[in-house]
């Protein structure tokens, strides 16, 4: 039985057996304004939870063996479409991402970069599905007997692969801050998921990290509001905080023919925790 634990729309805990949503918790968020732009959701409820990933499992075959593993851009700045234009204009070698079926990869190709990130939410527990690990390359996994997530490790498989510059994506300081001491300037660290960190933890992001997701977080709108950084989104902003960062996030800028990085009224997540 393939089991995968997902922190969905709201930061609410989902549980996944064999394709099927077998458990759904209470969201934390109860509104967010991406969901509710592309899906016309003004509220998150378990109910809606459980629409949304049995959609996802309909539509695109996330937690089955029928996964479709590549994909064009969802959002004008999301992380995997910031990761995977790095990666085709050769601002990156590669990018090491959490994927269900396959847990903490290595990936090189653009459209697999947005294939496993672009409409997943985040992962906290999974066991390998075969066709996943085959479609990603079962010696860019780093565990795919366990399927097991650590960004840190996942970096170290990057080296001894032979990539040098390195975009990643974590969901704790303490990779952030491991990754960074590690590699240096020639990681790309990419903070996700901060719903929730305390204000110790959204502090060690913005000393440790090159691009920053605001989720629903209090605590990291507060540390981006004492930073010198670049913003971009009204919704759920992203923020830039190395020269590294902001030049990725200029080129994205760039890319999508943006005037205006931040345009329109503030429409935040609610309530922000």
């Amino acid at each position: 039985m393939a089991r995968h634990v997902l922190e969905a729309l709201g930061k609410t805990r989902v549980v996944v057996e064999d394709g099927k949503v077998v458990e759904v918790g209470e969201p934390i968020v109860r509104y967010c304004p991406l969901f509710a732009k592309h899906r016309g959701i003004n509220e998150i409820t378990p109910e809606v939870v459980r629409d949304n990933i049995e959609f996802r499992i309909k539509d695109f075959g996330m937690c089955t063996a029928h996964r479709r593993m590549r994909m064009r851009d969802f959002l004008s700045y999301g992380v995997s479409e910031l990761l995977g234009m790095a990666l085709s204009k050769k601002m990156l070698d590669c990018a090491v991402l959490v994927c269900e079926g396959a847990g903490t990869v290595v990936v090189d190709d653009p459209e697999l970069v947005q294939g496993i990130g672009g409409r997943v939410s985040g992962i906290l527990e999974t066991d390998p599905i075969p066709e996943v690990l085959d479609a990603i390359g079962r010696e860019k996994v780093l565990d795919p007997l366990t399927a097991r997530i650590d960004q840190y490790e996942g970096v170290q498989l990057a080296r001894e692969l032979g990539y040098i510059r390195v975009g990643v994506s974590v969901a704790t300081a303490r990779d952030a801050e491991r990754i960074r001491h590690e590699l240096g300037s020639s990681a790309l660290i990419f903070a996700v998921h901060t719903t929730l960190v305390s204000e110790e933890e959204a502090r060690s992001f913005f000393d440790h990290c090159d691009i920053i997701t605001a989720c629903a977080s209090r605590n990291v709108r507060a540390e981006a509001s004492k930073r010198e950084v670049m913003k971009v989104g009204n919704k759920v902003p992203i923020y830039a905080v190395t020269e590294a960062g902001k030049a990725l996030l200029r080129t994205r800028l760039e890319q999508i023919g943006a005037t205006d990085r931040s345009e329109g009224r503030e429409d935040p997540p609610a309530p922000l925790v």
